[in-house]
């Protein structure tokens, strides 16, 4: 797990230093926010997800690769490996501002001004944060969102923030967090 967030922090000061504008998204964005409440509760994740403008991929792509990562275009998924010879696992993974992760998904990303400076590196809002989870709502997304609950960094107030059926869906896994 040591590795996963040194690559983190390798990524986002190249991408700082470069002044490209993105946002750390998925687990690494969840677990920003829940050490802030509770360090003990933070998850770890084995992957680095980076929201970025597809018009900022190529000073991206100049900014990651004098950090020693790769850019790779595979299976759909833009992604920097870490380093010549690693695996896709051990890769940022793009994720675009903007348009959806899959057609299905009723709502696109969030925009990378939706984001704040936390520690090191940018981060996306947690309402941003929340709206992705709700539009994806895999189990491991469900996981995150329960632990926001959990901590109360979100609560009941929260639903009425989206539409449905992001509403309806979180307020399923505050009436039946185990459900």
């Amino acid at each position: 797990m040591e590795k996963v967030r040194e690559r983190l922090e390798r990524a986002t000061r190249a991408l700082n230093k470069a002044g490209v504008d993105y946002a750390v998204v998925g687990g690494n964005a969840v677990a920003a926010w829940v050490s802030r409440v509770d360090e003990a509760a933070v998850r770890n994740t084995r992957d680095v997800d980076i929201l970025l403008r597809r018009s900022d991929l190529s000073a991206a792509t100049t900014a990651l690769e004098t950090a020693g990562f790769v850019y790779r275009h595979a299976a759909g998924i833009d992604m920097f490996l870490d380093g010549p010879d690693a695996k896709a696992r051990d890769a940022l993974h793009v994720v675009y501002a903007g348009e959806k992760v899959r057609p299905e998904y009723v709502l696109p990303t969030p925009d990378v001004g939706e984001s704040e400076f936390s520690n090191a590196f940018r981060v996306l809002s947690l309402e941003a944060l929340v709206r992705m989870k709700l539009t994806s709502f895999r189990d491991k997304d469900r996981t995150h969102l329960r632990d926001l609950l959990e901590l109360e960094l979100i609560d009941e107030t929260w639903p009425p923030r989206f539409a449905s059926p992001l509403n309806d869906r979180l307020q399923q896994l505050i009436d039946d967090p185990d459900g």
